[in-house]
């Protein structure tokens, strides 16, 4: 095999975040990119982020979790480099393959940082790739990804133990009675059905629900941001709890099986306002952890690159 057949590291990527407040505002302009957006709505993920202490902890985990994936790979093989590059912020994917390029790395494995695929959270990460890729032109490593892994049975233990963990801090004598719902973001229906996200989520969860031996569960959207008028997939979390209020529900235990890592999409769409819909209703309310940082996680990525490596 020639050394440029060769596999020689592991590309992580991700959405990318703000680190800090004066960043907000320009990254949120870049994730736009001239897209109309009506002022209101600019201004109120504005606040969201300055809710959350003004920055994502996104690109922080993203680089943790590369960190703990070079360190698996170096004690277990194969030992690559782990890079991160980033659709929106810094590191930006061009950046980082750009990097790659005068490392002489010629062939990485390419891990997208989301267990559900579709346009928004597959493709255009794919696209920023390639773009990366053209602009480099031979000098440009290739990139083979990883297999689907929404749902691989580590991915499923990191997801059962991160949930398990909020519901033993449910009161013992509630515990037996909370709700457990599941979330993801929202997306059109159109787009969820055609890509197959809907789908995989309800894979995911039933696989999820499977392994805890739970037969009662739901699954809940959060983050729409688009015209009203437009069918994205439901329900709203702040509608679902509603609902389980109406049935009776004292607990409800949120697992965000749709996001690998903290982001504003849950540290402020879950951790704020959708505890502030429980609180007003008089439910309690318990979030999972996400499972970016689980040991189990870690090790379905080393897997995902060894069955790469196997392809090859």
């Amino acid at each position: 095999m020639g050394i440029r057949n060769a596999h020689d590291s592991v590309l992580l990527i991700g959405f990318g975040g703000p680190t800090r407040p004066e960043e907000v505002l320009p990254f949120l302009d870049n994730v736009l990119r001239g897209r109309p957006i009506p002022k209101e709505r600019y201004d109120e993920v504005v606040r969201h982020y300055e809710d959350v202490g003004g920055a994502s902890p996104f690109n922080r985990l993203a680089l943790a979790q590369a960190e703990s994936l070079r360190t698996l790979l170096s004690r277990e093989g194969p030992s690559f480099p782990v890079y991160v590059g980033m659709r929106n912020w810094e590191p930006y994917v061009a950046d980082t393959l750009a990097a790659m390029s005068r490392e002489r790395r010629h062939r990485a494995i390419g891990v997208v940082l989301a267990a559900h695929r579709s346009p928004a959270s597959w493709e255009v990460y794919l696209r920023s790739v390639d773009e990366a890729r053209r602009r480099l032109g031979d000098a440009a490593p290739m990139v083979d990804y990883v297999a689907n892994w929404s749902d691989h049975p580590l991915f499923i233990e990191a997801l059962a133990e991160r949930t398990d963990a909020a519901i033993q801090s449910v009161p013992v004598p509630r515990r037996g009675s909370a709700r457990l719902v599941f979330t993801a973001h929202s997306i059109p229906s159109v787009m969820a059905e055609q890509s197959g996200y809907a789908a995989s989520l309800k894979r995911t969860a039933g696989l999820l629900a499977g392994r805890m031996n739970v037969s009662a569960w739901s699954l809940a959207y959060t983050s729409r941001s688009a015209n009203p008028a437009d069918r994205w997939l439901e329900p709203d979390i702040g509608d679902h709890l509603r609902s389980l209020k109406q049935d009776g529900a004292l607990d409800v235990v949120v697992s965000p099986i749709g996001f690998v890592s903290d982001h504003v999409e849950v540290l402020y769409d879950l951790d704020i306002a959708a505890r502030r819909t429980a609180d007003d209703l008089g439910i309690g309310f318990f979030r999972a952890r996400t499972a970016g940082d689980h040991p189990s996680f870690t090790r379905m990525l080393a897997a995902l690159v060894r069955e790469v490596v196997a392809r090859a």
